[in-house]
Formats: structure tokens, C-alpha cells, sequence
């Protein structure tokens, strides 16, 4: 279950399946940046130059230092990077230089983090091996399987099989909102399988098609292994004024960052 949180005017969300390491989905509300990215905009600070601002902020609303934070530097892609404590403050403090899409960790005093406007957000934790990982799947990070290759990943890395870790998929585009051309369900057939694509692609005419990005990456998830999978269910999209969305604002709008600290 997700549960809408506030501290400090800050407001965000946490997942029950990751009790025991401090995490958060942010939404747009608590932050000093201005319109149309007001403003808790935790893009890049060559974009907004109050963002490390609102990144102390955020940080500090769900339990976790902002110097131990490390970003992934997003290709749209499926790399996953391992981060040890020689990376504390990568692309915070200064410039991220790996491209990935997702980190993971067993290391403490980190606090893994990934950026999204609609693409699906993804928070994995291993309580047993205090590991944790992040994950951005935009719709080509899915069909590349983004998600599933993160918890194999992380099991590899805490020495766990994936049946002990636990993931959170957060707030992204609903299939009520994710209208495409049939590039991107091909590509998702192509990757997974007509069968299995089905429950998540539903025609909607003139060509196009509905895809339900969280309900793929969940699916990837389980396919995986992954004990535990909570969803958020929440469109960024239909609730533009809590979330920043792409769709909607396209190059104007902010961006969200999903954490999840190692203690």
C-alpha cells in the first residue's frame, strides 16, 4: 500500500513494501522553485538552480541526508551501476558521469535516486541484506526489461536470491493516459511475447493503442522473482496539479525524484 505523507509543507509517498529503509516518492508540492516548475522540482540544477534546495528539503522530510545522495545518470536505457560509498553525492554535489538507468547498492550511507515525469519509478529493498536499489523505466527501459534486470541484479549483489527483495512501482502514466502509435506496443511484443503483452495493450483506434506502463513493469517484477511488488495506481498524467507530467507540459514541466536510503 502507498501512503500519501507531509512534513514540513513537503509532501510524498512512501510503499509499505519497503518498511525498514527510509524512501519516498516526491510530488510537486513543498519546494522554493518557480512556475511552471513550482515547486518541489528535483530536476537538474543546471535547469533550476533552487533544486538543491528542494532536494535538502526532501530529504530531510523522509529521513535521509542530502550528501549521501547519488543519481543515476538516465539514457532510457537498462544499465544498472553499482554504487559504492566513492560515489556518495554523484550528480548531486558534482557532475554524475556513468549513464544508467538504475543503481543498486549494499553499501550504507547512500541514498539511491532516480527522476521521472510519467516514466514508471522503481524502489527495490533487501531487508535481509540491507541492499536497495532504483530504477527509472521510461516505456524503452521497459521493453529492455529495465525493472526485472535491476532485482536480478541486486540479488546478485547481496548474494540473495530475488524472492527476498521487495519493490515499490510508483506514480507514472496510466494506461488511461498512455496513448501511442503501435511503435511502442511492437516493441513490447517483440521483447516479451504477444500472450503475455495482452492484458496490458488495448487497441483504441485510428491506429493507436493504450499501454499500461506500470502494469508491465510489475509484471517484469514478478517475472523476476521478487517477493513483495506494491503499486502506487496513481496517473501523473490525470493529476498533473500533484505531479509533474510530460504529456502535459511537456519541456516546461519539473521533474519528481524517487529515493531510497541505505541505513
Amino acid at each position: 500500500m502507498f501512503t500519501p505523507r507531509e512534513k514540513d509543507t513537503v509532501k510524498y509517498y512512501t510503499s509499505d513494501a519497503l518498511t525498514g529503509a527510509p524512501h519516498a516518492f516526491s510530488t510537486r508540492a513543498g519546494g522554493v522553485s518557480a512556475p511552471p516548475r513550482d515547486t518541489l522540482n528535483l530536476g537538474r540544477a543546471d535547469c533550476d538552480p533552487r533544486a538543491a534546495e528542494n532536494f535538502r528539503r526532501f530529504t530531510a522530510a523522509f529521513g535521509a541526508d542530502a550528501a549521501s545522495l547519488v543519481f543515476a545518470k538516465q539514457a532510457h536505457g537498462d544499465g544498472v551501476a553499482t554504487v559504492t560509498p566513492e560515489h556518495r553525492g554523484s550528480g548531486f554535489a558534482y557532475p554524475a558521469e556513468r549513464e544508467c538507468d538504475a543503481l543498486i547498492t549494499g553499501s550504507p550511507g547512500l541514498t539511491l535516486t532516480v527522476f521521472w515525469a510519467d516514466c514508471a519509478p522503481v524502489l527495490l529493498y533487501d531487508a535481509r541484506a540491507g541492499a536497495a536499489g532504483a530504477a527509472h523505466a521510461g516505456w524503452r527501459g521497459a521493453a529492455l526489461d529495465t525493472a526485472g534486470k535491476t532485482a536480478r541484479a541486486l540479488a546478485a549483489l547481496s548474494g540473495g536470491g530475488t524472492g527476498g527483495i521487495n519493490a515499490a512501482v510508483g506514480p507514472c502514466i496510466g494506461m488511461c493516459c498512455f496513448e501511442t502509435d503501435a511503435d511502442v506496443p511492437e516493441a513490447f511484443i517483440r521483447a516479451f511475447g504477444q500472450s503475455d503483452m495482452r492484458p496490458y495493450i488495448e487497441p483504441s483506434g485510428g491506429g493507436r493503442f493504450r499501454v499500461d506502463l506500470a502494469g508491465i513493469v510489475e509484471w517484469q517484477l514478478r517475472r523476476a522473482g521478487v517477493g513483495l511488488v506494491d503499486r502506487a495506481g496513481l496517473c501523473t498524467c490525470c493529476r498533473d496539479g500533484e505531479f509533474f507530467s510530460h504529456r502535459r507540459m511537456g519541456e516546461r514541466r519539473g521533474s519528481q525524484a524517487a529515493c531510497i536510503a541505505v541505513l
